[in-house]
Parts: structure tokens; sequence; C-alpha cells
């Protein structure tokens, strides 16, 4: 049987709670507790009984339960109804039912182009003040 690339690999019940470095391919499904970090390529789904209070880095985030941390989403957030965000967020997309909670900073752009254009601008304002140094001595 072939796995479709949504299906679901874990799923942490209500009741449960896990501490520490949490990593996954594929879908996870939560409704417990974690905290501490999250890493995946794949997808974290947060469901309503669900506490979250950890820093997450992920290729997209479905939540309807409680986070607190701040996401660097490679592709997409979705906060749907009850969902609550307390954190800074990271992605290209973001897609906020009407009714859910989100208090943070939230920045979106594409983050590879991001970081290139990052890279350019500090090397030219390192470069506009090795000249203004030279030009005061």
């Amino acid at each position: 049987m072939k796995k479709s690339k949504d299906e679901i690999n874990a799923f942490l019940g209500r009741g449960t709670e896990f501490e520490g470095k949490f990593s996954f391919t594929g879908a996870v499904r939560v409704d417990g507790k974690i905290s501490g970090e999250i890493f995946s390529n794949g997808t974290l789904i947060v469901g309503e009984s669900a506490v979250i209070n950890s820093r997450i880095h992920v290729a997209d985030i479905i939540i309807s339960g409680e986070v607190h941390g701040d996401i660097f989403a490679e592709r997409k957030i979705e906060i749907t109804v009850p969902g609550k965000l307390f954190g800074n967020i990271k992605t290209p997309k973001l897609v906020l039912e009407e009714g859910v909670i989100f208090e943070g900073n939230c920045k979106m752009k594409n983050l590879n182009q991001e970081t290139e254009k990052d890279s350019a601008l500090s090397q030219k304002r390192t470069e506009g003040l090795s000249v203004l140094k030279q030009s005061n001595k």
C-alpha cells in the first residue's frame, strides 16, 4: 500500500507529554503536550487539546490548539479556530481563520531570497563603513 504525502505518520494523543527535541518526516498530529524543539521537513498538526511550548521549524503547520514559541515554516502556517499562537513567526504564507488568537510578530517574505538580499546588503554596509573609517584617518 502506497503512503500518501499527507498521511499521518505519528500521533501523540491527549494525556501524552513529550519533552526534548522532536523530529519527524511526513505528517504528525499532536493532541497532547510538547515542550522543547520541533524540527521537520513535513507537516505538524496541532490538535484542539494540544499545548506546545517549543521552538518550531517545519515545512507546514496547522494550529487548532495552543502554541507558545517561535515558528519558522518553510511553506505555510495555518491557524484555525480555536487556535492560539503566542510567538514570532517567519513564513511565506499565513492563513488565519476569523476568531483565532495570534500575539507576536510576523515576517512573510520568500526566506531564501531574503537571506541572499540581507547578505548583499551587509556586504555593502561593511564596504561603506570601511570607506568611512579610511576617510576619517
